[in-house]
């Protein structure tokens, strides 16, 4: 088998003729996608298109049936453990041990990845999701809101240069969907790579610099966000997916 030759230098995330089959079901069909560093990429689609398969292959989570990815020049295949220590993923689930308290969570968590002064680490991102005042309380015992907070500050504790954030607002009460926005717009800076998935069309093209539309399992229209206004998105997004229809 030929050698892949190597992601660009100026990409975050490589991405070539990935595939994923689940059963006689193929959720990705040689899916190609690149993302410079420091930009903020959007994808778009309907339920079941393949966003959260993407984002989970990206994130290390699940395995691709074939195809290459590259994070941050690393090949997952080669060096997946180098991989993991440059992004987090904040998803549906939270990741959190239920029967730890939110700060024994969060110390877990700064431990595996070595963050120094942690103790301040803490304060500070418990402080930026208003969980101050339970940071010794069991993440089980937690509202959903309340420990999607909590699931937000693990996925920034350790500062990833890649950050994930599929369906970020989905099922979210006011103030965490409001924590959710504050941190995205602490994160758009040009410094970190940022990959969202949403449904949101309009509040989607305020948050990326490109934009990409996936349907059924294949990427069918990408774009720079400067490129693409919010009427002519909708029509471009209805053709594509027949959600006009």
């Amino acid at each position: 088998m030929a050698k892949s030759a190597p992601a660009p230098p100026d990409a975050a995330i490589e991405a070539r003729g990935l595939t994923k089959v689940f059963g006689d079901r193929y959720a990705l069909r040689g899916v190609d996608l690149s993302v410079g560093r420091g930009e903020h990429l959007v994808i778009f689609g309907p339920n079941g298109a393949g966003k959260t398969t993407l984002v989970k292959i990206l994130a290390t989570l699940v395995k691709p049936s074939s195809g290459d990815v590259w994070l941050d020049g690393s090949n997952l295949r080669a060096r997946p453990e180098l991989v993991r220590r440059k992004l987090s993923l904040v998803s549906h689930q939270t990741f959190l041990y239920d029967n730890l308290t939110v700060y024994e969570n969060l110390r877990f968590y700064g431990r595996m990845y070595g963050i120094p002064d942690l103790e301040r680490n803490i304060r500070e991102v418990a402080a930026r999701v208003q969980l101050e005042t339970r940071l010794h309380q069991r993440a089980g015992t937690l509202s959903h809101g309340l420990q999607r907070r909590a699931a937000i500050a693990r996925a920034v504790l350790h500062d990833p240069p890649i950050l994930f954030l599929d369906e970020p607002e989905a099922g979210l009460d006011p103030r965490a969907t409001s924590v959710v926005r504050e941190i995205l717009g602490s994160v758009n800076t040009g410094e970190r790579t940022v990959i969202i998935t949403t449904h949101n069309l309009e509040r989607g093209l305020e948050l990326g610099d490109r934009v990409v539309i996936l349907h059924r399992g294949q990427v069918v229209f990408q774009a720079p966000r400067r490129e693409v206004d919010a009427a002519g998105f909708r029509r471009v997004y209805d053709r594509c997916t027949g959600a006009g229809r």
